[in-house]
């Protein structure tokens, strides 16, 4: 069983039936919802779409929206618009004429937040402006690295602080159709600090909703253990990142904001142009697949698509092909199983059972680590040591099957358990026999509490070989 999730986003290409089947059979885990390219009615149809694939298939997949975020982006500019090397360029708040002296910028701030001297980077770094100075709030420029300039692209401002909301109005918008219309996370962009996510809490107010932090700014990284605890999950969303840094970087700072994510055992996502050359070809690269296999050597939660299953033309292939990897790179002896031994409280059972159970699985070469649990919480708590054998977390509440979908390792089934001990174990090992996760004559160990039905009561483990 493949270990690490696959992430892909679903746009254009993706979004009929039929492709939505063939993305689930070919390893989706979890569906990305891109506010940044979608109206609310897009947004509703491509869940309900998903959802029915879901069912279809007879298998959890979960819906993750993805706020926009404060993205700085100029308006439209005439079709043969290009940037002359040394040549003067104005970026002007409002509404004006886009031609190659000139753009309008959706952030009327800009010219407060910027310097003299400072850097903007447009068109994802493709071209780089820098300022000579603000007049009348027109921000004025002089062109170092230049190219054509096309509509709606974006803009970016490395080491300036810049004053925008990273909440914005859409996004508070689209937060709240997402509440009503049950996604599984919640995706915040252009995160800066852990006050953004608690931010971003306060607004879901008593809403069960994890909150995904994607790191894509500098200030994010300097700030990163606190965001990390504050957060549900994390995504290194490389593509701002490499922007807002550098490429030498990126590469670094992955490293490191996934130790810190696993850690404080919060699963963590690898994301932007993994297999970006699948979008238009049938094949990776050969650095790409490389990509893929050493954020799994680094033990990540999930991989992300993006544009490969947007746009791409070959969506399906390229999820099958990251599945691929990841099990190839799963199986080699660059990639071994370890029980994390970290420190928790004394009076922690769960997660001292946790760790006991991964333990077991090495020593008794289970076939799975069963647990029955009502929140997810066990589920985690046991994925977080990465144990041998997979992890088949059985529940009761499909959203907790649902979000349990982007934790590695974590096979999730929606089983009802009962008060009784003796019939939930039952009824557990029953269910992971049916569902093919272990055969007659292999060892399975249970962990779950005496008292099924109350989240955190897990308190033994139980052995027991498959009648």
């Amino acid at each position: 069983m493949r270990r690490t999730k696959i992430v892909a986003t679903i746009g254009p290409a993706t979004e009929s039936p039929e492709m939505l089947d063939a993305l689930i059979a070919a390893g989706m885990d979890v569906a990305r919802l891109n506010s940044s390219h979608s109206g609310l009615d897009e947004l509703a149809l491509r869940l309900d779409a998903v959802r029915a694939a879901s069912d279809r298939a007879a298998r959890p997949v979960a819906v993750m929206l993805d706020l926009a975020g404060p993205k700085l982006r100029i308006g439209e500019v005439a079709e043969d618009s290009y940037l002359e090397p040394g040549a003067d360029f104005s970026l002007v708040p409002g509404e004006c004429a886009g031609d190659s002296s000139q753009a309008c910028l959706n952030y009327t701030g800009l010219a407060e937040d910027i310097g003299r001297g400072d850097r903007l980077l447009l068109d994802d770094g493709t071209l780089e402006l820098e300022v000579k100075g603000v007049e009348h709030g027109v921000v004025l420029t002089r062109v170092i690295t230049g190219g054509p300039l096309a509509s709606r692209k974006g803009v970016n401002a490395p080491g300036v602080d810049l004053g925008v909301d990273v909440i914005t109005g859409y996004d508070r918008e689209v937060l709240a159709w997402g509440l009503e219309a049950g996604v599984d996370f919640v995706a915040q962009s252009f995160v800066r600090s852990a006050r953004d996510i608690e931010r971003l809490r306060d607004l879901i107010a008593e809403a069960d909703m994890p909150i995904v932090a994607k790191i894509e700014t500098y200030a994010a990284t300097t700030d990163i253990d606190a965001i990390v605890a504050a957060s549900d999950a994390v995504m290194v969303a490389r593509g701002d990142l490499g922007v807002e840094t550098s490429a030498e970087e990126v590469p670094v700072l992955q490293r490191r904001i996934i130790e810190s994510c696993r850690d404080a055992a919060v699963p963590v996502i690898v994301a932007t142009q993994m297999l970006e050359s699948m979008t238009s070809a049938r094949r990776p690269t050969r650095a790409e697949a490389s990509d893929v296999a050493n954020a799994i050597f680094d033990r990540v939660d999930a991989v992300m698509l993006s544009a490969e299953t947007a746009v791409g033309t070959y969506a399906a292939e390229s999820v099958e092909t990251m599945a691929r990897i990841a099990r190839r790179a799963e199986e080699s002896g660059a990639w071994s199983s370890a029980v994390r031994r970290g420190a928790h409280d004394a009076d922690d059972v769960t997660a001292a059972v946790s760790s006991a159970v991964c333990e077991l699985a090495g020593d008794l070469a289970l076939k799975a680590v069963v647990t029955a649990t009502q929140s997810g919480a066990t589920a985690r708590a046991v994925a977080r040591h990465r144990p041998s054998a997979p992890v088949v977390a059985v529940t009761p509440d499909s959203a907790v099957a649902r979000r349990l979908c982007i934790v590695w390792g974590v096979r999730p089934l929606v089983v009802p358990l009962a008060e009784d001990t003796d019939l939930m174990l039952d009824s557990v090992i029953a269910a992971v026999r049916d569902a093919g996760l272990a055969s007659p004559g292999q060892r399975v160990a249970v962990t779950a509490g005496i008292s099924s039905r109350v989240p955190g009561a897990t308190d033994f483990i139980l052995v027991r070989r498959i009648d």
